[in-house]
């Protein structure tokens, strides 16, 4: 049938405000009360820092996504919890008060303002009774009882650790601020400095443990237990970095006597091709020997030079490695004998192994690298590789190894370490990357650490009773070298809890990280004063059953929550071992030009022009539209052009509903939008939103074949379309004479047995062999069709690792995997 194009289009700015004040007046995105764990469904959002710019489209293609899902679930007879907060403690506020002179408290509350504002205007599902935000008392005053938690139970500890220093502006810095070695506020070289900080034994949680009973997973067991991101789950490993390997004893050859270099390593096998050692620039032998080193003035400016630089450079794989041979000392190759040179290098860091690196150059890239450069001697001594052009790092033969000769490498391994151990030269040892956790700041805008300093008691915890330890206002932000807090009279006039001696406390604030590791148990009980939230409320809610946010908060945010939740189980306060069930991360939207958007490109999409322009509904469904979930896309101005002209003619289609003339044969329609209702609901499960609207989009061009549409099925229609579009899908359903509200009705049943009539047995071949059949449906896409075969529990045995190296698709008839 022809399209009706004489209607207006929609007029989504008039009744846009109209249904936001409805929602918000009756209340209906408000949490159910929840009385058993099975019927919730817990949507939670990374929550964001309110900065001064405001939501970007960034924010909203995961706020977007999280909305669908809560309105779905809901739907489908969930009570659902989807709350919204604000990470309000950091950095940038402070920066902005040290520029300005404005506190930081109001800036960060007009953002949140404006944060809050253009979310409702998205039409996002969030229950606002249960907004936190972290740099209210009420919300750090918990974030202060977590740190006494750890710290009564040996797990928060104070020691000396390198920071980066900024002798210019008197300040530690962050590694985002001291990118090449220089202060982003003034140019001037970064130093690194030993100062006193707060640790978290993160450490302690890396592999399983029993406590009292209980089997507390650790944070590499527990990554099984949950549906994350292969690429997310394997950055959390390689940022743990479990190493198994040996320690190695190498003496010191010196006039002042015998001293014993300790070296971790992963490779014993190869230790007879060891022809150097290289130790970190704060290694003790330095100072220890330093009457013994005859180029000591050279050592030390190396050293000197190596102060300025971060980890981050010291150790990138792309920077070139440097180093300098502490000459006088050299060091004994325990399995031959031989002696070798010794050189301090910065590549090796004092917080990995024991400070100190074997280097095997035939077998390793960066040995070789710096062996070429330094000219040294390389040894083969596992066959497989030509080492005169690169290092090899595969399997093979031992060679030139006396002993280990003719074994493979992993069984070499083995023997080397019990040579080494029998001869108490070595042994067996497991070495993680991972440090604990530096969570002090000499920053203002945090939550202060709940400790008192008394000269008689020493070291004295805050009373749970006397939280929180409220910040300052009467504070100097100009940076001085030390804590803001330093500044504060009122802060340190204090008394010792202990002995009541005039006493001061604790300047340091807490990493942000801090707050956002325990947010989402806060959201089920946002205004309990009495605990961080009640133990039944935590029972039924938690854990959360999909959390969504960026990619980039893969390594920290995610690691420390998880050591969060396993501190609450090891003491009782929960009975899971990991906080979220699901994760998803959307993938970056960039600008136009395909660039990442910033305002220097000119490229930034700012969400509130294309509200005023094309309206909220439009916005969400191109965000979704735009390509899968997790991959990075591109804006494009068109394309939302034709998102817009999509409801618009959803709209034209009015005129036909409830039309007289019902004498129309509706099997095709019927079928459609059964399958629709099935599709769009599975790809709602699977994140899965754009090929969700496609569907919505080719039952749409059904319904035009029509002269009339029963209402019954242009409502299926709208309830299958709300998730994604709640103003324009609540507006029809109203114009049609549904009751209010379409966000309050059931998702709609499919008849299975209607979509089975277009089902087709699809043969699956292996290389050109027939393996087995699949169930698909008529002209179903290849990509659909793929992914069955590779979940059918049969047919993957046949493909392996699914490292195949194409498809031939037939529709309808048959698919064959090249492998």
């Amino acid at each position: 049938m022809e399209e009706n194009n004489n209607n207006q289009n929609l007029n989504f700015s008039n009744f846009e405000s109209k249904w936001m004040m409805e929602w918000a007046k009756c209340g209906l995105y408000k949490t159910p009360e929840i009385l058993n764990s099975k019927d919730k469904f817990y949507c939670l959002d990374m929550f964001p820092y309110p900065s001064g710019s405001g939501l970007h489209v960034g924010h909203i293609e995961g706020y977007t996504a999280s909305d669908i899902v809560s309105r779905y679930k809901r739907m489908k007879g969930f009570k659902v919890i989807h709350p919204m907060g604000w990470d309000a403690f950091g950095l940038p506020a402070e920066n902005y008060a040290i520029k300005t002179g404005i506190h930081p408290e109001i800036t960060t509350d007009q953002a949140i303002k404006n944060f809050t504002k253009q979310i409702n205007s998205l039409g996002l599902s969030y229950d606002w009774d249960l907004e936190i935000q972290t740099s209210k008392p009420e919300y750090y005053r918990w974030t202060q009882w977590f740190f006494l938690l750890l710290y009564k139970n040996g797990l928060a500890y104070k020691k000396k650790a390198k920071v980066n220093w900024c002798d210019s502006c008197a300040t530690v810095l962050a590694n985002e601020q001291a990118e090449g070695g220089v202060c982003e506020r003034c140019g001037n070289q970064v130093i690194q400095k030993n100062l006193e900080q707060w640790f978290f034994k993160i450490s302690e949680f890396i592999e399983d443990q029993e406590y009292k009973g209980k089997n507390i997973k650790g944070l590499l067991n527990g990554l099984n237990d949950i549906d994350w991101p292969e690429s997310t789950k394997l950055a959390q490993i390689n940022w743990i970095g479990k190493s198994f390997g040996a320690k190695v004893l190498f003496k010191i050859k010196s006039g002042d006597g015998e001293y014993n270099l300790e070296v971790f390593t992963t490779r014993p096998d190869t230790l007879f091709g060891c022809t150097y050692v290289a130790i970190n620039p704060e290694h003790e032998i330095i100072n220890k020997f330093s009457s013994e080193i005859s180029n000591l003035e050279e050592v030390n400016k190396y050293i000197n030079e190596a102060k300025t630089k971060t980890e981050i450079e010291r150790t990138s794989l792309n920077k070139e490695k440097t180093g300098i041979e502490i000459k006088g000392l050299l060091a004994i190759n325990p399995v031959n004998g031989q002696e070798i040179k010794v050189f301090v290098a910065d590549y090796v860091l004092s917080t990995y192994g024991s400070g100190a690196v074997m280097a095997v150059p035939a077998h390793d890239e960066r040995d070789y690298d710096f062996s070429k450069k330094y000219n040294l001697p390389i040894l083969e001594v596992v066959s497989g590789g030509d080492i005169f052009q690169a290092a090899y790092i595969g399997d093979g033969v031992l060679i030139n190894s006396d002993f280990l000769n003719g074994l493979r490498v992993e069984e070499a391994k083995k023997k080397m370490i019990e040579w080494l151990s029998a001869n108490k030269l070595g042994e067996s040892f497991i070495n993680y990357r991972l440090r604990d956790w530096l969570v002090s700041r000499q920053r203002y805008w945090g939550a202060p650490i709940p400790i008192i300093y008394c000269d008689k008691c020493g070291e004295v915890p805050v009373p749970e009773e006397n939280l929180p330890v409220i910040l300052p206002s009467d504070v100097n932000f100009k940076p001085t070298g030390e804590s803001p807090l330093n500044s504060s009279e009122s802060f340190h006039n204090v008394s010792c809890p202990r002995c009541g001696a005039k006493a001061r406390r604790e300047s340091d604030t807490l990493d942000t990280f801090v707050c956002s590791s325990w947010y989402y148990f806060r959201y089920l009980d946002p205004k309990n004063d009495k605990v961080f939230a009640d133990i039944e409320k935590i029972k039924k809610g938690l854990p959360v059953d999909i959390y969504i946010g960026g990619a980039e908060h893969s390594v920290m945010h995610l690691l420390y929550v998880r050591f969060f939740t396993k501190v609450l189980q090891k003491y009782g306060f929960v009975d899971f071992n990991e906080p979220f069930i699901k994760l998803r991360h959307p993938g970056i939207i960039l600008g136009e030009d395909s660039n990442k958007m910033s305002k220097s490109k000119g490229n930034v999409v700012n969400p509130d022009d294309v509200i005023k322009e094309y309206g909220a509904d439009c916005l969400r469904m191109y965000e979704m539209f735009l390509g899968t979930f997790e991959d990075v896309k591109p804006w494009n101005t068109k394309g939302i052009i034709g998102l817009r002209r999509f409801l618009d003619r959803l709209e034209n289609l009015l005129p036909k509903v409830n039309s007289n003339d019902n004498n129309e044969n509706y099997d095709k329609l019927i079928l459609e939008l059964n399958k629709a209702i099935k599709k769009v609901g599975n790809d709602i499960e699977e994140f899965k939103f754009n090929t969700a609207i496609s569907q919505l989009m080719i039952l749409i061009n059904v319904f035009y074949e029509y002269n009339s549409i029963p209402k019954e099925h242009f409502s299926k229609l709208l309830l299958i379309l709300a998730p994604f579009a709640p103003f324009v899908s609540e507006e029809l359903w109203s114009k049609i004479g549904n009751d209010f509200s379409i966000h309050q009705q059931q998702w709609p049943e499919f008849n299975e047995s209607i979509i089975a009539s277009e089902s087709i047995c699809l043969a699956v071949q292996i290389n050109g062999k027939t393996r087995g059949t699949i169930e698909i449906q008529k002209d179903e896409e290849e990509i659909e069709v793929v992914k069955k075969v590779e979940n059918d529990e049969k047919l993957k045995n046949y493909l392996g690792s699914k490292d195949y190296k194409k498809t031939i698709y037939v529709k309808n008839k048959i698919i064959n995997f090249i492998i």
